[in-house]
C-alpha cells in the first residue's frame, strides 16, 4: 500500500491529506474536514489538475505583454506543453478581457483567455 501527502486547496482550512493507495485505486482518505477534501485528494492523487496563468507577447499594445489564463483545468501533465504553445504566439491589441486568445489549446478542450483589456499603443 502507497501512501500520498496533500495539502487540501480545495478550501481555506488546507487539511494535510493523506491518500492511501494501491496501484492506480484510492482506498482511503484521511485528514479531510470536509467533503471537497475527499474529492481534491482522490483527484490529485489520480490526475492532478491546474489551471495556468501567464503571459503572450503583444507588440502593439500598450503593454508589451497580455495576462492570460486557462479557463478550466488541463492535466498538470499537460503544462509544459500549453506553455510551450502561449509562448510561441503573439496576439495584436486591442484585446478585451475574456476575449479568446487560444481555443482548445492542445486539444484539451481548455480555452486560453485574455485576463484584462489591452488597448492599442
Amino acid at each position: 500500500m502507497e501512501e500520498k501527502n496533500f495539502i487540501c486547496t480545495a478550501c481555506p482550512m488546507g487539511c494535510k491529506l493523506i491518500v492511501r493507495m494501491e496501484g492506480d485505486e484510492v482506498i482511503k482518505i484521511l485528514g479531510n474536514r470536509c467533503r471537497r477534501g475527499e474529492t481534491y485528494g482522490r483527484q490529485e492523487a489520480i490526475a492532478p489538475q491546474r489551471m495556468v496563468a501567464t503571459t503572450v507577447r503583444i507588440p502593439n499594445g500598450f503593454y508589451p505583454l497580455l495576462p492570460v489564463y486557462t479557463k478550466g483545468t488541463i492535466p498538470k501533465s499537460r503544462i509544459p506543453e500549453v506553455l510551450a504553445k502561449i509562448r510561441a504566439i503573439e496576439v495584436s491589441a486591442p484585446v478585451k478581457a475574456e476575449d479568446v486568445i487560444i481555443p482548445n489549446i492542445i486539444g484539451t478542450g481548455v480555452d486560453v483567455i485574455a485576463s484584462r483589456d489591452m488597448p492599442e499603443k
